[in-house]
């Protein structure tokens, strides 16, 4: 049995507000008087102008950018270094151009209302070479101040948020746990943060999952060419759970100053992180369990393979054998596996030229066993977490036109992946090359940042160690509040499954297996939360027999396929609702996540606080039935097991389980598996009554 969390993301879509390219307020031409001056000016900010096509021989003896207030240029200016980060001790005589765009950053603290005009002026023999004068009433381009991010989940809260230029922005005081397991910067469009967003490096460059902060101020740039007038909010987001932990809204009035370089990121944080990667391209695929990367190099496309591989599995992926569709006949694929007995990664170059097991003229073959050549270089392999990388090296090229296909920059093109076993020569099995793409799947190779992995779920084998599973017993009332997932030692080495960040607490117990008896009844005092605005929020509690949840995103043949014992109602149209809704209380961290450094789960509640919203808690009976099924399910999102037993039956006692454990199958005894969970998709269909 089981109880899961879900949530339903709708997504809406605007366009561009400000159109591009944007140089920001236009002062004007310049006038050439000599040496072919020319160029357009334009107010970045009070402080920055930006010369757009800017022009000039580069004959004059001791020519520089020349600001002043007076009525005309004259020997009164200012000097502006250009280029500003100059290493000479005095400034560099301005050389030649002949269509530059030029950044100039006023001097001394001096800002446009402080001047008149801009020259490009001689010392030596005080000559206007070309001039543009300031318009009266001039109002530059400003930052703008929005408010701080909304407060909904991981104790994220931040001071202020400025957009500093159109993409860049200034998050200060900046506090969050830490503890979500897939979050991130996350920009998109509609009224609310959904799935349909994109990831903002952090403030080192970096787009690994978010750290926790502690009141700091940092500044984050948006990637490519999106700008804060293309997005409406700006937002932390967890995407592998697609849940909001607080957003900030972008108005539509934005007047801020364009992206030119001018704002230089700078951060009070000194943590190292793995530095963001133009080529960050990552696609995964099979049902999410194969995660290809890519990067061209040259006339080269160097590719990594990652999965969950038993044994004597392999992983194949490469070129379809037809445009627009799966088709393993013609493909050209590489089939990567680690060797057990030489303990080593291999990966060859196969062409399928018949869907039946290579007899060395045809069939799924390696190339080279067919009088063709192997294309493929090996270039690394690891094993780790559970997880088989295998990188390799192949040519854009297709070297034989009737073995290979060509791998295209230009556009998209079909793919295909598989997974299957290996025979006794290490080859793929042909009868078993069936678990494969079935829909056609387009990777563009030649794209920049092309990454939407959300990550394959591992346990650090080197990490600190688990706490042990927690067991209830003997206890006919219990109480289901939420709380952080426990890291490295909680959620996911007790279950072997990812974990959202968050998880059920039953009597303040981190995901505790339960022991109930059939024919008694039980009370859970839900403290799930009731506020249908914030799914981050709003946990219903119920118990099922499905493995998968997500009850209320199932189309109703779907829904008919789980067994609902508790926390779900029909109205008088027949369409469900949950019933366990009751105020939200929550175990929060009092700084950031400290279960890595807790040896005991009693050490990390120490860290924690409880913070309950004013209201009252939901009341969930359950009468455990005679018919329950002895059945046991694992689950991946909020909760774990509940053991449905015989009255009489031994049971452990409460407390801390000996042996410790992980995931898996249990419950002896004739237990009944059940799990405990949230479920927001439900609650997303009662929200819409």
């Amino acid at each position: 049995m089981q109880i899961h969390v879900w949530s339903i993301c709708y997504p809406d879509v605007a366009t561009s507000r400000r159109p591009e390219p944007y140089y920001g307020r236009l002062i004007g031409r310049l006038t050439q008087y000599a040496h072919g001056i020319r160029g357009t000016v334009y107010a970045v900010d009070e402080s920055t102008v930006f010369v757009r096509g800017f022009a000039y021989d580069g004959t004059g003896p001791d020519a520089y950018f020349w600001v002043g207030d007076t009525p005309q240029p004259s020997p009164e200016g200012i000097l502006v270094p250009y280029p500003e980060d100059y290493t000479t001790r005095d400034p560099p005589i301005l050389t030649a151009h002949s269509n530059s765009d030029i950044l100039l950053r006023l001097p001394g603290g001096k800002r446009l209302r402080d001047i008149k005009w801009i020259s490009v002026w001689c010392r030596r023999f005080t000559v206007n070479f070309g001039d543009v004068f300031i318009p009266q009433g001039l109002d530059p381009p400003r930052p703008r101040v929005l408010p701080e991010f909304k407060r909904l989940a991981h104790g994220l809260r931040s001071g202020n948020i400025s957009v500093l230029d159109a993409k860049t922005f200034y998050i200060p005081n900046l506090h969050y746990d830490g503890a979500g397991p897939d979050a991130y910067f996350w920009v998109g469009n509609g009224t609310e943060p959904s799935s349909f967003g994109t990831k903002v490096p952090n403030e080192m460059g970096s787009l690994n999952p978010l750290r926790g902060y502690q009141g700091e101020d940092i500044e984050i740039q948006l990637p490519g060419k999106l700008t804060a007038y293309d997005i409406e909010w700006l937002a932390v987001w967890c995407v592998e759970y697609r849940h909001n932990f607080g957003h900030v809204h972008i108005p539509r009035d934005l007047d801020v100053p364009p992206a030119l370089g001018q704002t230089k990121i700078t951060t009070s944080s000194t943590t190292s992180q793995t530095p963001y990667s133009a080529n960050n391209n990552c696609k995964e695929i099979l049902d999410k369990r194969l995660q290809v990367r890519w990067e061209i190099q040259g006339e080269q496309v160097q590719i990594t393979l990652s999965a969950r591989l038993r044994k004597d599995q392999y992983m194949a992926f490469g070129i379809s054998g037809a445009e627009g569709r799966p088709a393993m006949l013609g493909a050209d694929v590489a089939v990567a596996y680690w060797d057990t007995k030489l303990n080593q990664p291999a990966v060859s170059d196969y062409f399928i030229s018949h869907l039946a097991q290579c007899d060395g003229l045809k069939g799924v073959c390696p190339d080279a066993r067919v009088g063709g050549s192997d294309d493929i270089v090996l270039v690394s392999g690891e094993q780790k977490n559970g997880i088989t990388s295998i990188t390799y090296r192949r040519p854009l090229a297709a070297r034989e036109p009737s073995r290979d296909r060509e791998v295209l920059t230009a556009r998209s093109q079909s793919v295909i992946a598989a997974f299957g076993p290996l025979n006794s020569r290490l080859e793929a099995n042909a009868h078993s090359f069936m678990d494969t793409t079935r829909t056609d799947v387009q990777l563009d190779f030649g794209a920049m940042n092309d990454n939407t992995c959300i990550g394959l779920s591992t346990v650090e084998t080197g990490g600190p160690r688990a706490w042990g599973p927690r067991v209830i017993s003997g206890v006919t009332e219990l109480t289901a509040r939420i709380g952080p997932a426990g890291g490295p030692r909680g959620y996911t080495p007790q279950t072997g499954h990812p974990s959202w960040g968050i998880a059920w607490y039953i009597n303040d117990q981190l995901i505790p297996e339960i022991y109930v008896e059939r024919g008694h009844t039980y009370t859970f005092v839900v403290e799930g939360g009731d506020d249908r605005t914030n799914p981050a929020k709003f946990h219903p509690f119920y118990i099922s027999d499905s493995s998968e949840g997500g009850f209320g995103q199932k189309k109703e043949e779907e829904q008919r396929k789980q067994r609902v014992f508790a926390g779900v109602a029909y109205d008088t149209e027949g369409y469900p609702y949950p019933t366990a809704v009751g105020r939200y209380c929550e175990w929060t961290h009092k700084t950031i996540d400290q279960a890595a450094n807790s040896e005991t789960f009693e050490a990390y509640m120490k860290t924690l606080q409880l913070e309950c919203n004013d209201g009252e808690p939901a009341i969930l009976n359950w009468t455990v039935a005679h018919e329950t099924p002895d059945l046991c399910y694992t689950h991946n999102n909020l909760g774990w097991k509940i053991h449905v037993v015989e009255p009489g039956t031994r049971v452990p006692a409460g407390g801390l389980q000996a042996g410790g454990g992980g995931g898996g199958r249990g419950g002896g005894g004739g237990a009944a598996g059940a799990v405990l969970a949230a479920l927001s998709a439900l609650a997303a269909l009662a929200a819409r009554r």
